[in-house]
């Protein structure tokens, strides 16, 4: 997993509420369990003008020129600032997969939907909860102004402006922990893997009738 310290990165705006995961990768494209490949149908209904389906060329087809991620002015985004209740519907690990592979790092909102909200934490996206006001004013400032970059400290777990306005956000130091190293689960586990592996060197001798082969 990508360890998050801290990134400078331009901000695309997602003015809705409650989006859903079906939303954020629609169903028909769930036809893998790799992580990387989802992000040209991340926002597939929105983004394009035509139905995507599994298979088909993404470069041919026609863009929505009205969704905010395909104006000139947020490519290259890296942070998605959007409204409450994001990532509400089903429990799919493919919603932060897809936004993983568009290239978000990180998510602002005032609320998310909880099962994704800790699969965010499972694959090194950070979603970073602030206030409907301070959301309302990032908002503000990224329609004003071209190119708008915030700064995402996870150390010292602020979200900074140009103008140097702090905001900041709660995280447990676990979660901290794990995304400031890239330690997913399995990382976490490998990290005892010397204490694992005495463990069962230990076992097979007190206990070596169960590794006999039947």
């Amino acid at each position: 997993m990508k360890s998050f310290t801290q990134i400078t990165a331009i901000v695309a705006p997602l003015d809705r509420s409650n989006v859903d995961t079906d939303a954020i990768i629609p169903k028909q494209f769930l036809k893998s369990i790799k992580r990387s490949g989802f992000g040209v149908n991340c926002f597939d209904e929105w983004r394009y003008l035509d139905h995507g389906e599994p298979g088909m060329d993404n470069s041919r087809r026609p863009l929505n020129p009205e969704f905010s991620l395909n104006q000139p002015r947020y490519q290259g985004a890296q942070i998605l600032l959007t409204r409450k209740n994001f990532g509400c519907g089903s429990s799919r690990e493919h919603a932060p997969w897809a936004l993983d592979d568009y290239g978000f790092r990180a998510v602002i909102a005032p609320s998310f939907a909880d099962i994704f909200f800790n699969n965010c934490y499972k694959n090194g996206l950070l979603p970073i909860v602030l206030s409907e006001e301070q959301v309302e004013q990032l908002f503000q400032e990224t329609y004003a102004n071209e190119g708008y970059r915030l700064t995402i400290d996870l150390a010292q777990q602020t979200v900074t402006t140009p103008s140097g306005a702090a905001f900041h956000f709660d995280i447990t130091e676990h979660r901290k922990h794990c995304l400031l190293n890239g330690l997913d689960e399995i990382g976490l586990t490998l990290q005892h893997a010397d204490e694992i592996k005495h463990f069962e060197q230990q076992r097979q001798a007190s206990q070596p009738w169960l590794f006999h082969n039947t």
